[in-house]
C-alpha cells in the first residue's frame, strides 16, 4: 500500500464531498495568508517604534499607531477564528459522513460474501470487528489529514517561505535547509515503525478475538472453573500488545527529539544570519522578529506533520487488511441469471467432493437425490458429512468437485436470492437476534402481520408459553431457554412457508412432548414439499421416503427404513443403538402393559 494507491481506493468515497473539499481548500488559502499577517505587523511595529523614538512624539500619535495595530491584529484573529471553525466543521462533516459511507459499503460487501470467507482463520468474528473499526477510523482520519489538515500546513509554510525569500534570499535558503533534514528523519522513523505497526495490528486483532471468545463462552469458563486459565491467556496477549506499543512510542520519542533539535538549530541559524544582515545595515531591526516568526510558521506545520504522518503510516498498515477484506471478489456470491417463475424443487448432488477452506475434506464422491414432494433423510454418525451436504444444497458453499443441481440445472446458474427465498432452513444452532420474540419470528417474513406471527408461534408450540411471559411477544428473545429459542427458529420457518425445507436436527434441545408436537407440525408442513431432514430422532427418520447413510463423508447405503435395516450395516447399528438407548423393550412393556 502506498499513497497513490490509497488515494485511488479512497477517491470513490471522497468524491461525493468535492464541494466541501473545494470550500475547505479556499478557507485553507485564506487561513494561510492570515497566518502571515502577525509577523508582518510585528516587523512594522518594531520599525515604526524605532523610528518614533528618534524624534519627539505626542500622545495622539501613540494612540493612533497602537490603536491601528491592535485593530489589525484583533481583526486578523477574528477572521482566523472564523476560518478555523469553518475548516473544522467541514473536516468533521467529511470525516464522519465518509465513515458512514465506508461502513455501509463494508457491511454490504461482507454480507454478500460466501460462507467460506468466514471459515478462514484470519476472518474470525473478533478479528473482523477490529479490522473494520480500526480500518474505517484510520482511513477517515487519513482523508481528513490529506485533504483538510495537510493543505493548511503546507500553504502556511509555503507563504512564510515566500515572504522570507522576498525579504532576503540568504535567510530563505537557511530556513529551507531544515526541511530536508525533517524529511529524512521522518522517513527513517517510518521505515523503523512499519513492521512494529503490523505486529501491533495482528496482536490487536488476536486480542479482540480472544476477548470476544471469552465473553461468548463465559458459561463454559465458569462451569469448568477456568477463570485463571482465561486470565493468563488474556494477560499474554495484553503483555505482548503492551510491549509492542512501548517500543512503538519509544521509537517515536527518539525521532521526535531529533526533529526538535533540527528545528532549534534552524531557529538559531535564521537568527544569526538575520542579525548579521541587520548589523551590516542590510535589514531593519524588525526583520529579526519577522524572520523568527515566519520561520516558526515554516517549522510549526512541519512539526505537526509528524503527528499526521504517524497517523498516515498507521492508516497504510490497516488499509492493507481493510481493502483486502472489502475488495476480495473471490468470495462474492456469483449470482446466476436463472429466475424461473415456477420450479419443482428437485435438488441433487452429483459425484460431489467438498473440502472446507481449512483443508478438511468433508465429502467424497457423494451423490444424493431429493425428489420433489418427498422427504429425504440423511443418517450417520457425528462428522459423517451430513451438515456439509445440507450446506452445499443451500448454496452456502460450492463443491470442490462435482455438481449441485436444481431441476437439472447447476444451482450456481440460479439467482441465489431467489433460491434462498424458496428454501427454509432450521439448523443445529439457530441464531437468535437481539430483539423481541415477535421481531425474531417476523424475520421469516418481514411483511407478516401480528396475527400471522402468532399463528406461526402456535404451530411451533410456542404461543402458550409466550402468553405466560409478562411482556408476551415483546419479551427479549435471548432471555428464553435454549428449547424456546429453538421453537422461535421453527416458528420463523412456519412463517416463511417455503416450498423446500432443509432441516438439521429441528427438534434438538426440545423435551419429548414438545418434540412430538413439533414433529406433528412439521409433518403437516412437509406435505407436497421437497424436504431434507437430518436427525438422530429415529421417529423422524423412519417416516422418510428415501434415506441416505453417510460414513466418513461417503454414501454407504440408501433406501427406505425397512430395506436399509434388513441390509444390516451402519444403519441397523444406529437404529439398534437408539433402541437400546431409549430402552424400547421396557418402554413398550410399560406403555402396552
Amino acid at each position: 500500500m502506498n499513497t497513490f494507491l490509497l488515494i485511488r481506493k479512497l477517491w470513490p468515497f471522497v468524491r461525493n464531498y468535492r464541494g466541501s473539499l473545494i470550500l475547505a481548500l479556499l478557507l485553507t488559502t485564506i487561513g494561510a495568508l492570515l497566518a502571515q499577517v502577525t509577523p508582518l505587523v510585528m516587523e512594522y511595529s518594531v520599525n515604526t517604534v524605532q523610528g518614533l523614538l528618534k524624534r519627539p512624539i505626542d500622545n495622539t500619535e501613540v494612540i493612533r499607531v497602537v490603536g491601528s495595530l491592535v485593530a489589525i491584529l484583533l481583526t486578523k484573529e477574528l477572521l482566523a477564528l472564523l476560518v478555523q471553525l469553518g475548516q473544522k466543521f467541514l473536516s468533521d462533516r467529511i470525516r464522519f459522513r465518509m465513515a458512514a459511507d465506508l461502513y455501509d459499503f463494508t457491511i454490504s460487501r461482507i454480507a454478500s460474501y460466501h460462507l467460506s470467507f468466514f471459515a478462514q482463520d484470519q476472518n474470525q468474528i473478533g478479528k473482523l470487528e477490529k479490522r473494520i473499526d480500526k480500518g474505517i477510523d484510520s482511513l477517515t482520519k487519513t482523508v481528513k489529514n490529506l485533504f483538510v489538515d495537510i493543505a493548511p500546513m503546507v500553504a502556511n509554510a509555503a507563504f512564510a517561505l515566500v515572504l522570507i525569500y522576498n525579504k532576503n534570499i540568504g535567510v530563505g535558503i537557511v530556513a529551507t535547509l531544515v526541511l530536508p533534514v525533517y524529511a529524512y528523519i521522518s522517513r527513517e522513523q517510518t521505515n523503523r515503525q512499519k513492521q512494529i505497526r503490523r505486529n501491533i495490528q495482528e496482536v490487536r486483532e488476536n486480542k479482540a478475538n480472544a476477548l470476544y471468545g471469552l465473553l461468548e463462552s463465559i458459561f463454559v469458563v465458569k462451569s469448568f472453573v477456568r477463570e485463571s486459565y482465561e486470565q493468563r491467556r488474556q494477560q499474554v496477549l495484553n503483555l505482548s500488545l503492551c510491549e509492542k506499543e512501548i517500543r512503538h512510542h519509544r521509537t517515536n520519542y527518539w525521532f521526535d527529539g531529533l526533529k526538535s533539535i533540527a528545528e532549534q538549530v534552524g531557529i538559531v541559524l535564521v537568527f544569526v544570519v538575520t542579525i548579521y544582515f541587520v548589523l551590516n545595515r542590510q535589514m531593519t531591526v524588525g526583520a529579526i522578529l519577522l524572520h523568527i516568526m515566519l520561520f516558526n510558521n515554516v517549522s510549526a506545520p512541519v512539526r505537526h506533520l509528524h503527528r499526521i504522518y504517524d497517523e498516515y503510516t498507521e492508516a497504510l498498515t490497516y488499509a492493507e487488511g481493510f481493502f483486502d477484506m472489502i475488495e476480495n471478489n473471490s468470495y462474492l456470491h456469483q449470482r446466476g441469471s436463472l429466475k424461473p417463475t415456477s420450479w419443482t424443487g428437485h435438488f441433487s448432488l452429483q459425484n460431489v467432493d467438498f473440502v472446507y477452506p481449512n483443508g478438511k475434506q468433508a465429502l467424497h464422491n457423494v451423490t444424493l437425490d431429493l425428489k420433489p414432494g418427498k422427504v429425504t433423510a440423511l443418517v450417520g454418525l457425528s462428522g459423517a458429512g451430513k451438515s456439509s451436504a445440507l450446506n452445499l444444497l443451500a448454496g452456502f458453499y460450492n463443491p470442490t468437485r462435482g455438481s449441485v443441481l436444481l431441476d437439472g440445472q447447476p444451482l450456481a446458474d440460479y439467482d441465489s436470492e431467489l433460491v434462498r427465498e424458496n428454501v427454509g432452513l432450521v439448523l443445529q444452532k439457530n441464531h437468535i437476534f437481539a430483539g423481541t420474540i415477535e421481531e425474531n419470528i417476523r424475520y421469516g417474513r418481514l411483511e407478516a402481520t401480528t396475527e400471522e406471527v402468532i399463528e406461526a408461534a402456535r404451530q411451533a408450540s410456542l404461543h402458550h408459553q409466550v402468553q405466560q411471559l409478562p411482556k408476551g411477544y415483546q419479551t427479549e428473545a435471548r432471555a428464553l431457554s435454549g428449547g424456546q429459542q429453538q421453537r422461535i427458529a421453527i416458528a420463523r420457518l412456519f412463517l416463511k412457508n417455503p416450498p423446500v425445507l432443509l432441516l438439521d436436527e429441528p427438534t434438538a434441545s426440545l423435551d419429548a412432548i414438545t418434540a412430538e408436537q413439533i414433529k406433528d407440525s412439521l409433518d403437516a408442513i412437509k406435505q407436497n414439499r421437497t424436504v431434507l431432514i437430518i436427525s438422530h430422532n429415529i421417529s423422524q427418520i423412519m417416516d422418510a421416503d428415501q434415506i441416505y447413510v453417510l460414513q466418513e463423508g461417503e454414501v454407504v447405503g440408501q433406501g427406505t427404513h425397512e430395506s436399509l435395516y434388513q441390509s444390516g450395516g451402519l444403519y441397523r447399528d444406529i437404529i439398534d443403538s437408539n433402541a437400546r438407548t431409549l430402552n424400547i423393550s421396557r418402554l413398550a412393556a410399560t406403555v402396552l402393559g
